[in-house]
């Protein structure tokens, strides 16, 4: 009981951490362009489970006693390796396109609504998964109109007009969807932690043509936003997945996937706190709308979660909410 309400305790100052990123996220785009921030923090998050990757290597060295599993671990290992690398850039990729969409549009929305909006994947991966032929669950159709309606009443302005911003995380949310589904794909076969490090260090990399190209670098302006890349590099990409690994030890996959849905409305709260960032009734009422559905998209049908990627959801979750592997 103890450790459960710990683990809890962890997931709690996960969805906290994921959620003020997003004010970091906002408050960054005052001082430098998107590429240049996400590229950034990308490479700090993979420094920074760098000493993670170290300490699980010591201890599993340290379980490897019997000669026969290292036998099988050094047979294994090129297979390992390739899954690694493949693993690592296609999520790289992924996470880079749904990042930098998502730092894009911070610049035209505010903290919260980007929270609630990137949310949104939790619903959109189990009617993605309709193409990967899995079953839908009836619940999630009224998930999906409850989500809609939240949308409009968020983001959808008087003249029937989306917000340039609001699209632009939009579009994020179903990048997400997509990262998600190819963690999915690859996370039976690769070890969580290395692969969140590799798609932060592709992220990264990627990152750097666009900001040479798309953006003028003055190292004064990143000195200046030392603190919102900062955080979101070490405690959204580095602390928090890891918060979020070790409490999922102790956790059940529905408390885990309810507790950090809370992200959103940390997010708006954030916003409000510290950017002084003004919330209307009427987005307010798509805010509590939105959540409504986040919640019922995460509950499981006759005590089961009967779709394979709701299974999966608090194990991938990113950003990015890169999941751990969706960090924001």
């Amino acid at each position: 009981m103890r450790r459960k309400m710990h683990g809890e305790f962890m997931l709690i100052i996960t969805a906290l951490i994921w959620g003020v990123s997003f004010v970091a996220q906002r408050a960054g785009m005052e001082y430098i362009g998107p590429f240049t921030f996400n590229g950034i923090r990308c490479l700090i998050g993979a420094l920074v489970l760098l000493p993670v990757l170290t300490s699980m290597a010591h201890q599993r060295k340290k379980r490897q006693s019997a000669e026969t599993e290292i036998k099988a671990t050094e047979i294994e290992l090129k297979t390992a390796r390739k899954d690694l690398i493949a693993g690592g850039l296609v999520c790289g990729v992924v996470f880079f396109i749904s990042s930098s969409l998502q730092q894009i549009g911070m610049i035209y929305t505010t903290a919260g609504k980007a929270g609630f909006i990137t949310a949104l994947y939790i619903v959109i991966v189990p009617i993605l998964g309709i193409f990967l032929r899995q079953k839908v669950r009836p619940i999630l159709w009224l998930c999906v109109v409850l989500a809609t309606t939240g949308l409009y009443l968020l983001c959808i302005q008087e003249d029937f007009l989306i917000g340039k911003g609001d699209l632009l995380i939009l579009i994020c949310a179903f990048g997400f969807s997509i990262h998600i589904l190819v963690i999915d794909h690859f996370s039976p076969k690769i070890d969580g932690v290395k692969l969140s490090c590799f798609q932060f260090l592709v992220c990264g990399i990627l990152s750097i043509p666009c900001m040479i190209i798309f953006e003028t670098i003055r190292w004064a302006d990143i000195i200046n936003c030392w603190l919102p890349i900062l955080y979101a590099g070490v405690l959204s990409c580095g602390i928090a997945y890891t918060l979020q690994v070790v409490a999922q030890k102790y956790t059940e996959p529905t408390v885990t996937s309810l507790i950090l849905s809370m992200e959103s409305v940390f997010a708006v709260i954030a916003g409000i706190i510290i950017l002084n960032e003004q919330i209307s009734i009427r987005e307010t009422f798509g805010c509590i709308i939105m959540f409504i559905a986040i919640l019922l998209a995460q509950i499981p049908s006759k005590g089961k979660i009967t779709n394979k990627l709701s299974e999966k959801h608090e194990e991938i979750l990113n950003p990015y909410k890169y999941k751990g592997e969706d960090v924001r």
